[in-house]
């Protein structure tokens, strides 16, 4: 039997819809929200999709109401799905005691600590949520046979991760300002301590650096995804939690012709930044979704 999916909102934009959705997640023991853009063309047959990951703080709003990426969504012909960023509700000690862990911070990993069991963001990506586009009535416009990623910030970090893990899953990777090398940064470190416990090796398979550059020892990366990332000179958190220079020095180890790191003058880490830059991202995952 399909899950129950509630619709809780909706907004007309560009000749699609805006729809807000709430389910229960077996996965992570509560309600979850997310929203899709529909685009037009829905109306007449499937599309497929572009899932996006929010960084730290944010509901699955930010992206839908800030970014403006639904023009070109809806000009191309693909789906927008913006998930929420961690599980919310639960009532665990200690979980809106920070910004940067707990609720809104759930880091796209599956937490092995038993007082966070229930931060099990990645398999709620990887698994869950595009089991239920595929099943749920209301999303039979969907495609998510053809699928791409693209996040922001902690979203960059679990884009990238998903992505490299799952290569066959995605057509193409794409983030804004990521936490490129979590296992060295500040934000990573608190997170995966928290999450994972001590043992870093267990940290690096939730490192695309890292992830990168096991890749770079034992195979060849002919068969990674294209990948797309924009970072801003001007982001204050540059050089310290995102470090776009540890990642491209592991894709040209690992040999990754697919991807293209860019870095934009005088941008920061806002939204401001996302959204001059949203149609590069939106183009460049079209062009391999749409394709033949």
């Amino acid at each position: 039997m399909a899950a129950t999916v509630e619709e809780i909102s909706v907004n007309r934009q560009f000749g699609g819809y805006n729809r807000r959705y709430k389910h229960r997640s077996t996965v992570l023991g509560c309600d979850m929200t997310f929203t899709v853009y529909f685009p037009p063309v829905a109306e007449n047959g499937k599309v497929p999709v572009l899932y996006y990951l929010s960084g730290l703080t944010c509901t699955d709003e930010n992206f839908i109401q800030k970014a403006g990426a639904q023009r070109q969504a809806a000009a191309r012909g693909i789906a927008l799905v913006a998930p929420d960023t961690s599980p919310r509700g639960l009532g665990v000690e200690g979980e809106a005691e920070s910004w940067d862990f707990g609720v809104g911070a759930g880091f796209y990993l599956n937490a092995t600590q038993e007082k966070w069991r229930a931060w099990r963001m990645y398999d709620y990506i990887v698994e869950e949520l595009p089991a239920l586009l595929r099943s749920a009535p209301v999303f039979a416009s969907l495609d998510p046979s053809r699928a791409s990623l693209c996040g922001h910030s902690m979203g960059g970090h679990g884009a990238l991760v998903i992505g490299l893990r799952n290569p066959q899953s995605y057509r193409s990777l794409s983030a804004f300002a990521p936490i490129c090398n979590p296992c060295n940064a500040p934000w990573g470190v608190k997170a995966f301590t928290g999450y994972l416990g001590e043992d870093r090796d267990t940290w690096r398979q939730y490192d695309a650096c890292e992830l990168l550059r096991d890749r770079s020892a034992s195979s060849s990366s002919a068969s990674l995804p294209p990948l797309l990332v924009d970072s801003g000179s001007a982001d204050k958190f540059l050089e310290t939690q995102l470090q776009p220079g540890a990642l491209r020095a592991a894709a040209e180890a690992a040999g990754w012709s697919g991807a293209t790191l860019r870095m934009q003058d005088g941008y920061d880490h806002s939204y401001f930044f996302i959204s001059t830059f949203i149609d590069d991202h939106i183009n460049f995952h079209a062009d391999r979704l749409l394709a033949q």
